[in-house]
């Protein structure tokens, strides 16, 4: 067994498929040969997981309705969520990709990681069969289940905002204020938040945190990430794109 076989404690019958699991697509791109990559296998992954989490999920807490399991089912299989499973795994390490990918931090980016576990579940699933997956996932994540909190999502705007940004690319979103009105005991702040190089929402507060905090409760209010464009998830954004660097 080589050491991420015995991390797991499963010995791959067709080692090709543990291969292909971990190999990224830069690697065809960067050789130009024909090389098979892990994207399919991140595909049936992805549906693997989905439903042991869906049935953990409706197992652990039978008093949840449907809206509340689907939020916490979207916090385990977010792209946050599968990086820090697949860093417990230590997956980078294992990764076959191109040298320039691996130059630009490609074994540590949250991107490939989450590829790299969902490809990892799709290959195991093919090598044994749905319980023997089951078992793997749910002991190799059990710290992180047994924390789970199930928490009020208005009581946490920014981190529920941030949660659902990270699921659809890797930056964050930055909050900027734009206006402070009154005097200096009677302050008014009025924050945006930036992501992608588009704005999202504006929020006014007695302080810079409660600015903040209406501008994330407003910007899921009105779901405004939905009708801004963005890169593909992966791909690096130009800085005019990167509010990061624009601040």
């Amino acid at each position: 067994m080589n050491p991420l076989e015995q991390r797991i404690q499963y010995k791959f019958r067709n080692p090709l498929l543990l291969a292909e699991a971990l190999t990224h697509p830069s690697l065809g791109y960067e050789t130009q040969r024909h090389h098979f990559d892990n994207q399919r296998l991140e595909f049936l992954g992805d549906a693997v997981l989905q439903l042991i989490f869906t049935e953990f999920l409706f197992d652990s807490y039978p008093e949840l309705p449907e809206g509340e399991l689907t939020k916490l089912r979207a916090r385990l299989v977010s792209r946050e969520g599968l990086r820090v499973n697949a860093e417990g795994l230590e997956l980078g390490q294992y990764l076959m990709m191109g040298r320039g990918e691996e130059a630009t931090g490609g074994r540590s980016r949250a991107s490939s990681l989450a590829d790299a576990y969902e490809a990892l579940i799709g290959a195991l699933y093919l090598d044994s069969d749905y319980v023997t997956v089951r078992r793997i996932v749910l002991t190799e994540t059990r710290s992180r289940l047994e924390e789970l909190i199930v928490e009020d999502p208005s009581a946490n705007p920014k981190g529920r905002l941030q949660e659902i940004l990270q699921a659809i690319t890797p930056h964050s979103p930055v909050y900027e204020v734009i206006e402070q009105i009154g005097p200096e005991h009677m302050k008014q702040f009025t924050s945006r938040i930036l992501w992608e190089g588009q704005e999202l929402a504006r929020g006014s507060g007695r302080s810079k945190k409660d600015a903040e905090v209406q501008a994330a409760r407003k910007a899921i209010e009105q779901r405004s990430w939905e009708i801004q464009s963005f890169p593909p998830a992966g791909l690096p954004t130009s800085p005019a794109n990167n509010p990061a660097k624009n601040l």
